[in-house]
């Protein structure tokens, strides 16, 4: 798709974004200003761990804005699968209805995954637990609004930037300016690869308004979540001017040798993969999730 900037007046969303301070997570409702149409991305389930608890105060939340605006959900979408939270769709789904997409090259992740928690030939790994599987440059609507799609791997291979009027929604390509890039060093991902996928977002307009996934709030400053293209570039600690492609895949695959694994990531991708359902229940309605060992 070819953006028209500056966007037209009546492609300007408005867009409320809900902070999980469990995960550091921002999921965002996307109102088309033209109608009642809205889409979700990147929404939440909260999960007490050390309980083995599934609840959706988050979830809740975004439903009760929805109904209190009376808005029409058409869209739950994923920027990816994600490691470090559970999806809440198919729980918001069931309450508000729309339908669920995600990047095609979520058949990766699922063949990766699903050989590491050895889930059988009864797991599907065709991504049929998602209603719409995106390719880079796919076009959508919500209501009247204007969507495309880019597909923006390195982090994971099934990342997908979602545009939508002057807004775009980077996923865990980009953090804040001071936040730099995420990791590169999942199965699928690749700092070389997640660099180029980087420019392509910085090719959009200056202005353009980016949402993040996550801010971790970096240095003690206040969480914070929408920054621009033009920021971006000036400003971004990992990727900014001056940082070159040898830059950042020198510091980004270094930078990930120290980190730790998320501490959701076990049930994350078990759930997320699955387009945010809980693994089947065994024969007594029991549901398990399982922890390979020396297995990520």
């Amino acid at each position: 798709m070819t953006l028209q900037y500056p966007v037209d007046m009546s492609q300007i969303p408005d867009v409320k974004a809900f902070f999980d301070p469990a995960t550091w997570t921002i999921s965002y409702v996307v109102r088309d200003p033209n109608s009642t149409s809205c889409a979700i991305v990147d929404s939440v389930m909260d999960i007490d761990y050390a309980a083995g608890r599934i609840s959706y105060e988050s979830a809740d939340a975004i439903i009760a804005y929805i109904e209190a605006e009376g808005l029409t959900l058409e869209w739950l979408l994923e920027t990816h699968v994600h490691a470090d939270h559970l999806s809440g769709a198919p729980y918001i789904q069931n309450k508000l209805g729309g339908k669920i997409g995600i990047g095609e090259n979520i058949t990766i992740v699922q063949d990766v995954f699903g050989k590491v928690f050895n889930e059988g030939t009864e797991f599907q790994r065709d991504g049929s637990q998602f209603d719409r599987l995106f390719k880079d440059g796919d076009t959508y609507k919500i209501g009247t609004l204007d969507c495309f799609t880019m597909h923006t791997p390195g982090h994971t291979p099934a990342c997908m930037t979602h545009t939508m009027g002057d807004v775009t929604f980077t996923g865990d390509t980009l953090f804040m300016p001071d936040g730099g890039s995420a990791r590169a060093d999942f199965p699928g991902g690749d700092a070389a690869t997640l660099f180029d996928s980087i420019q392509k977002v910085l090719a959009l307009p200056d202005d353009m308004r980016l949402f993040m996934c996550h801010d971790y709030g970096p240095n003690g400053r206040d969480i914070e979540w929408e920054t621009t293209v033009g920021d971006e570039k000036k400003h971004n600690i990992h990727v900014g001017v001056g940082k070159t492609k040898e830059d950042f895949v020198t510091f980004r695959e270094a930078r990930d040798a120290q980190l730790d694994m998320p501490r959701l990531i076990i049930p994350s991708l078990q759930v997320n993969m699955r387009g945010g359902e809980l693994p089947p229940a065994d024969k007594d309605g029991k549901t398990f999730l399982k922890v390979p060992v020396n297995g990520l």
